[in-house]
């Protein structure tokens, strides 16, 4: 059975301020996602799910869901503040306005998933030997397995001279991620790299491995993510910034010994769109894929 591929397309771009997930940066006005899921579908992947709001679904079809779908098995499912949410918990959360995550996002597919699956962010640039290693291991994968896995990324590959990024930073014990810590504040400073946590500047060496959200789960973890959420929600229904993310609910699996991730590599590049000046990097980024012969000039076919 070919895996899914799980797109978050629901994040509100506070940063790059616009829709960056169908924001053009192709000779043809193709978007990040575009090149994704020609990855992807290359690497073996049957079918791709995308999480989106419902305020962004016209230009969403418009602009990337109506080309894609002509050439695979596509979908969409919406994340709104009240997904899995009781009454009460709608209630007592009427006034937050941020997002509930990506951990929340992935456990609104769960539905229109019952393969093996992989979930990318929207605005990150991936690299076809990192969907070709998970295509190769989903595939083989039970859909009650729990030796689930990701693709890890150099951290000095994943930076951005635009302003700080978040990544989840790895230990790696006989092949299989031990932990993740979330350090959502890592830039560049005084030639060398720094991560601010809790106050503090913590030099980085630029040869951690991270999480790019790039993970691989067999239908068995619903039930752990659905736990976790469950636990989240719970503590934090309150809260106005509090977020469920998928790194942390991957790291209850190992905490919990209710399986094992195993960490496979990738040496790509990272670019992406997190601030409104990554847009002329990642065109210009493409834009040499293409001249070298790495993606055509024209991904799809036109009907």
């Amino acid at each position: 059975m070919k895996p899914t591929l799980l797109v978050l397309a629901a994040g509100m771009g506070s940063r790059y301020g616009g829709v960056k997930q169908i924001d053009g940066v192709g000779l043809h006005g193709e978007c990040l996602l575009d090149y994704a899921a020609y990855d992807a579908l290359r690497g073996g992947f049957g079918k791709i799910v995308y999480i989106i709001r419902t305020d962004i679904e016209a230009d969403f079809r418009a602009r990337l869901f109506d080309r894609v779908a002509k050439n695979c098995n596509a979908e969409y499912v919406f994340q709104s503040h009240d997904s899995l949410l009781t009454d009460g918990q709608k209630e007592r959360s009427a006034a937050r306005t941020k997002p509930w995550g990506t951990a929340h996002a992935v456990l609104c597919a769960e539905q229109n998933i019952h393969e093996p699956f992989a979930v990318i962010n929207s605005d990150d640039y991936y690299g076809r030997e990192a969907f070709a290693t998970l295509g190769r291991y989903l595939s083989g994968l039970p859909s009650d397995s729990t030796e689930h896995a990701m693709v890890g990324y150099i951290l000095g590959n994943t930076m951005s001279r635009s302003g700080s990024v978040s990544r989840g930073v790895c230990t790696v014990e006989d092949g299989c991620l031990a932990s993740i810590v979330e350090n959502l504040n890592i830039y560049y400073e005084d030639g060398g790299i720094v991560s601010e946590m809790d106050g503090r500047k913590i030099p980085m060496t630029g040869r951690e491995w991270v999480s790019m959200n790039l993970f691989g789960f067999s239908p068995k973890a619903f039930e752990q993510f659905n736990a976790y959420w469950n636990s989240f929600i719970r503590d934090n229904v309150d809260s106005p910034k509090a977020e469920a993310l998928l790194p942390a609910a991957a790291g209850d699996i190992i905490k919990n010994r209710e399986g094992i991730v195993r960490f496979f590599t990738s040496s790509e590049n990272w670019f992406g769109m997190t601030y409104p000046q990554d847009r002329e990097v990642v065109k210009a980024e493409i834009a040499r894929k293409i001249a070298g012969g790495y993606y055509p000039e024209t991904l799809w076919e036109k009907s």
